[in-house]
C-alpha cells in the first residue's frame, strides 16, 4: 500500500477499521433522563477546570438508539454534569457506557466521548419505564419513572437535550506523555422531538470500583423525562488547550 493510500485511512486496523467513515444520523433515539442533586464537593473533584460547577446537578441518562447509520441499534448510559464555560451553560460528559464496540471506538477516537463498554438497558415493566446499567454481572445503576404519565412541552424537552456538551480529549504519545489534551465542545443539531413525557422518578446508584457512578451520590431527584427524537451530532471543536496553557 502506497504512502498516499495509508494517509487516507484514519482508523485501525488498516484494512478492516473498527468503525465506518460516516457521520451518524440517529433515528428514534429514546432518552430516559433523571436529573438529580448531588454533593458539590464530589462534583468539583471530577470536573476539570476551566469548566465551572454552579448548581450541583447531574443528569443520569439511558439512551436506546433505534437506528444509527453505520452502527445499527444499541443502548448507552452515563452521567452528564451541569457546568458553564466562559459564561455559556452546558454539560460535561463524565462517563458513558455502551453495548456497541464500533460506536465506542468511534466516539473515543474521532471525538472525545468518554465511552467504555457496559450493559445498559431501557424497557417497560408493569407501567414503569426502567433504565439500568450493569458492569459485567453487577448492577451499578437503576432508574425508574412512571411510563408516560404527563406530556412534556416539546420546547422544554428540546432545551434539555440540546445544551452544549463539553468533553476532555486526552491522547498520549508513545512515552506515555500527553500528545493531545484539550477541552472540546459539541452540540446536537437537526433535531426532531417526536414526543416527550415526564412523571415520578427514582434513581439508585451502586458502588463499583471500575464504574464509579455512585461517587456522585443521589441526594434529591429534581426532574425526569422520557423523550423520543431524531438527531445528528455536530463535530467537536477544541475550546481550551491544556498543553498550551502550560507554557
Amino acid at each position: 500500500m502506497r504512502i498516499e493510500d495509508v494517509r487516507r485511512h484514519l482508523t485501525t486496523p488498516l484494512t478492516g477499521p473498527a468503525y465506518p467513515p460516516v457521520v451518524p444520523r440517529f433515528t428514534d433515539r429514546e432518552y430516559l433522563n433523571i436529573v438529580y442533586r448531588t454533593d458539590p464537593d464530589a462534583l468539583r473533584a471530577v470536573v476539570p477546570e476551566p469548566l465551572r460547577v454552579a448548581e450541583p446537578l447531574v443528569r443520569f441518562e439511558v439512551m436506546r438508539m433505534g437506528d444509527v447509520t453505520g452502527f445499527g441499534p444499541y443502548t448507552e448510559a452515563g452521567q452528564a454534569i451541569e457546568v458553564s464555560f466562559e459564561g455559556e451553560r452546558g454539560e460535561y460528559l463524565h462517563a458513558m457506557y455502551l453495548d456497541n464496540f464500533p460506536a465506542t471506538a468511534s466516539g473515543r477516537e474521532l471525538s472525545a466521548y468518554p465511552k467504555v463498554t457496559g450493559a445498559p438497558s431501557l424497557y417497560v415493566d408493569s407501567g414503569t419505564l426502567v433504565g439500568a446499567l450493569d458492569h459485567g454481572s453487577l448492577r451499578v445503576a437503576t432508574a425508574t419513572m412512571g411510563y408516560k404519565h404527563h406530556e412534556l412541552d416539546e420546547e422544554a424537552a428540546r432545551a434539555q437535550i440540546t445544551v452544549p456538551t463539553f468533553m476532555l480529549k486526552s491522547d498520549p504519545d508513545y512515552r506515555g506523555e500527553p500528545r493531545v489534551q484539550e477541552l472540546v465542545r459539541t452540540e446536537i443539531t437537526d433535531i426532531r422531538v417526536k414526543w416527550a413525557y415526564t412523571g415520578p422518578a427514582r434513581l439508585q446508584l451502586f458502588a463499583h470500583a471500575l464504574a464509579p457512578l455512585a461517587d456522585l451520590p443521589v441526594l434529591e431527584v429534581v426532574s425526569a423525562s422520557h423523550i423520543l427524537t431524531d438527531l445528528t451530532l455536530a463535530p467537536v471543536e477544541p475550546v481550551f488547550d491544556y498543553l498550551s496553557s502550560m507554557s
